[in-house]
């Protein structure tokens, strides 16, 4: 092995510039996976180090001890407990402080009368704990809030949102408060805030009036320290003192359970999608590598022969090639992983831009966030260079004596054997796609047909191309003349390179239009909802993603209502409860007003029959759950359980949700009560636009939420499903480049394959514009046959995937022409601009040279 070894290093040497192409496929896959385990380590400390700041000075923390699961709020939702506790818990020997937290959502208006933050990260409001211990956040500038109206900001928001000490603005209750700003704070010695969030600091009074559902004498938690004991010691000697339903955890626990709760949904999702474009990145270099590796070692079959008829043995051979793919595989790799720091700051960076702010701090580089991609950059290098490696080893000796010939895996036996298996690959891949897709439906199983299908795809492409190229290409004699038909010709030469080289864009340009199908389909879906659910001609909103904002005023809706151009105005808000067992959100509303501005179908039962204890419940809901009208459902709140009568069901579907219970209802047990969206219908002869104007000066007094008409309301309902395109567009933006270098580099090893006959067609008067054309249109054929073959198969398994999620069967699937007819034009021009360079070598190759070369 010493001797190939010897070989292969010399042979990377001796052909650098041909694996150019390979060393970059590499280094940016590796760079990709290494950049997104960076950022996840670096997310989950920065994570785990604001929480144990947030708590650093607690040494327990008492609340309720009964929680809801709530989708949107990390650790769920939880009773408040009463401020009373808090005097109690002072007088126990070796408690040193004990304050009340009230926290809750509370979103600032900027100077611009623009909301601040409210895009993924909370927007928070409390009181300003008074024992600087407990406290994490410390004054930078002015004083702590002591009158009504006044509060503290952090150092981010004031910078956010352009505000000052001495400024006067609002904070979302989301009831409207008009506070003055008397303190700017830092989380900590120096940082702007708790990581991208926003906090506004009130006194104890305002948070509780604001914050709490009874407006006094109640808090989230209360926070306590001690001097002298441990923090289990401290759990313990309180916990005798606590009424039932309160519990006690140690400071530590605390921390370890929010950051649990981060890591557990957010990071691990956040993580997860980004190693999913990591592997599709891999995946495309693989093709990449397979096809470079496969051509150099076809271009050295005399070379090859000539070391077995020196005496070199099969594995000699076979272990130079792969300790040449070694080589490659090491350099590029670690290339990778020190590339791999530039993609996380990018990565951060992208998703700052497009409204997701993540926690800041330094890089964290964990030992599995090097060793990992290193040993993946290496196996997969190894691994697709293994079949053209044992393809060299089985060169004979003789191959020595006659010119180099290039067997094509489209023809003979081979090609016939190849077509069986893709073919039957396809087909059952297709087969098994469109069960999962309508039987069911079942993503396991469509995505198990997808896999196949993709497979198919490969194995059937060499196959194909030939007939692909040809068809593809058939207006390019006429178009471009001789040019054009030589390029046709030199992309159906070998069907096996061109289909190799193609696959990779193929994957790449299917994953795009995948997710372009799917999140037009989203987009249609949430416009027929509006169409076919929404009856009002205006809608009031605070949106927000995430954790995000306060929402809208509960009292919008009535002060709407008296407006002379409003006939009916109705308020949706959100409420967590666990229904049978079950987390549930429903919808807090006046049921018997809500017909007037959201259409629920047929209704059966009676709408205004709820009361305090009923429920109206979607009849696709009820079927599954075995309700009818009359059934008796337990229903528990955060302060306790409650048996309610199901008095209506209701077609499900639309802007409503599953579940409609009444305000008064849902009064008793409220945390935070906000709305988040208020329908208005417009009187008879009232324009849009008149309407519009008059809700909107209402609005203004509560808070400045978008006030919209139907076609406005339904494309900010969809403005999700841009964002998320945008990041996945961006994402596989790395994968497509890396399909482009394959193509680039195919074409580079191709004309110093064709050295001789370019130099010939120079000698019989091709001229150097016409030879730079011909290269540059094999290119573009290339790139079409994958563009082409990516977007029906992107397509294809877009629908299957919009019918396999759509399980409740009211989705609907869209195909958005113009997107896809983008992503083929860039496909096409991608596939020229990854020509130029081979095209330019071809022109620049010396004639005489050319012809004389072997």
């Amino acid at each position: 092995m010493n001797t190939a070894l010897r070989i292969g290093l010399r042979s990377a040497r001796a052909h650098q510039r041909r694996l150019v192409g390979t060393v970059l496929a590499v280094l940016l896959g590796v760079a990709f996976l290494t950049g997104t385990m960076v950022l996840g380590d670096t997310l989950r400390a920065n994570f785990d180090t604001l929480f144990a700041d947030a708590n650093a000075g607690t040494g327990a923390v008492v609340r309720s001890a009964d929680v809801l699961p709530a989708q949107n709020v990390p650790g769920g939702v939880r009773a408040p407990v009463d401020t009373a506790l808090a005097d109690r818990l002072r007088t126990v020997p070796g408690v040193s402080a004990a304050e009340p937290s009230v926290q809750g959502a509370g979103q600032l208006v900027g100077r611009n009368g623009e909301p601040i933050g409210g895009k993924g990260p909370p927007t928070l409001a409390g009181n300003w704990l008074t024992d600087g211990t407990l406290n994490p956040y410390r004054l930078a500038e002015g004083r702590a809030p002591a009158a009504p109206g006044e509060a503290v900001i952090n150092r981010g928001a004031a910078e956010a949102g352009d505000l000052r000490i001495g400024d006067t603005t609002v904070l979302r209750t989301p009831d409207p408060v008009r506070i003055t700003i008397v303190g700017i704070a830092t989380f900590g010695a120096d940082a702007d805030g708790m990581g991208p969030s926003t906090f506004t600091g009130l006194s104890l009074a305002d948070a509780e009036r604001h914050l709490t559902p009874k407006g006094e004498g109640q808090a989230s938690a209360i926070r306590l320290r001690s001097d002298t004991l441990t923090q289990q010691q401290l759990v313990d000697r309180v916990k005798p003192l606590l009424p039932t339903g309160v519990e006690a955890l140690t400071g530590h626990a605390a921390t370890a359970e929010s950051t649990a709760d981060v890591s557990g949904r957010f990071l691990t999702m956040f993580t997860t999608l980004l190693l999913v474009f990591a592997g599709i990145a891999l995946l495309v270099a693989t093709f990449t590598i397979h096809n470079t590796f496969a051509i150099v070692v076809a271009q050295r079959t005399r070379e090859n022969a000539l070391l077995r008829a020196l005496g070199a043995h099969r594995r000699q051979v076979l272990g130079s090639t792969l300790a040449e793919a070694a080589v490659v595989a090491v350099v590029a790799s670690a290339a990778g992983l020190v590339g791999g720091i530039g993609v996380a700051a990018g990565l951060s960076a992208l998703f700052s831009a497009l409204g997701f702010s993540l926690p800041t701090g330094g890089m964290v580089v964990a030992t599995a966030s090097v060793v990992l991609p290193l040993a993946v950059g290496v196996l997969v290098t190894l691994g697709s260079a293994l079949l053209p490696a044992v393809r060299a080893g089985r060169t004979a000796p003789l191959a020595a004596l006659r010119e180099s010939a290039v067997d094509d895996a489209a023809t003979g036996r081979t090609g016939r054997v190849r077509a069986a298996l893709g073919a039957a690959l396809l087909a059952g891949g297709a087969v098994l796609t469109v069960r999962g897709a309508t039987d069911g439906p079942s993503v396991v199983l469509t995505t198990a047909g997808a896999v196949t299908a993709l497979a198919g795809t490969v194995v059937l492409g060499p196959v194909a191309a030939a007939l692909a190229v040809r068809v593809l290409g058939a207006p390019l004699p006429r178009l471009r003349g001789v040019s054009g038909a030589l390029a046709r010709r030199n992309a159906a030469r070998n069907p096996s390179r061109t289909a190799a080289t193609a696959t990779a864009l193929m994957v790449g340009v299917a994953v795009v239009t995948l997710f372009t199908v799917f999140a037009a389909s989203i987009r249609a879906t949430l416009d027929d909802t509006v169409d076919r659910s929404f009856a009002g001609d205006l809608a009031v909103t605070a949106p927000a993603f995430g954790a995000g904002g306060s929402g809208v005023s509960p009292k919008l809706a009535e002060a709407v209502r008296q407006l002379p151009q409003v006939e009916q105005a109705v308020g949706l808000g959100r409420g967590v409860a666990r229904i049978d067992g079950h987390g549930r959100e429903l919808d807090v509303t006046d049921p018997a007003r809500l017909p007037g501005v959201v259409d629920l179908g047929r209704v059966d039962g009676s709408l205004t029959a709820l009361g305090t204890d009923g429920l109206a419940v979607s009849r696709s809901e009820a079927a599954a759950r075995g309700w009818h009208i009359g059934s008796t459902v337990s229903v528990a709140f955060t302060d306790g359980a409650e048996s309610f009568t199901v008095r209506a069901l209701y077609e499900g579907g639309g802007v409503a949700g599953d579940y409609l219970m009444t305000r008064e209802a849902w009064a008793p047990h409220r945390v935070q009560d906000s709305d988040s969206m208020v329908a208005v219908a417009l009187r008879p002869g009232v324009s849009p636009a008149e309407g519009k104007a008059a809700v909107q000066h209402v609005a203004d007094g509560y808070g400045n939420p978008q006030v919209q008409d139907r076609d406005e309301y339904a494309a900010s309902a969809a403005g999700g499903v841009d964002t998320m395109l945008s990041v996945v567009y961006a994402l596989l933006a790395l994968a497509v480049l890396i399909a482009l270098l394959g193509i680039a580099n195919t074409l580079t090893l191709a004309v110093h394959e064709r050295t001789r006959e370019l130099g010939l067609l120079r000698a019989v008067g091709q001229t150097r514009g016409q030879l730079r054309s011909m290269v540059r249109w094999e290119s573009v054929l290339v790139a079409a046959f994958g563009t082409v073959g990516g977007l029906g198969l992107g397509a294809f398994l877009g629908w299957a995937l919009v019918r396999a999620s759509d399980s409740a069967g009211t989705g609907s699937f869209a195909l958005p022409t113009a997107r896809l007819a983008v992503v083929l034009l860039a496909g096409l021009v991608a596939g020229a601009v990854a020509g130029l360079r081979p095209a330019g070598r071809a022109a620049g190759l010396d004639v005489l040279r050319a012809i004389a070369a072997e």
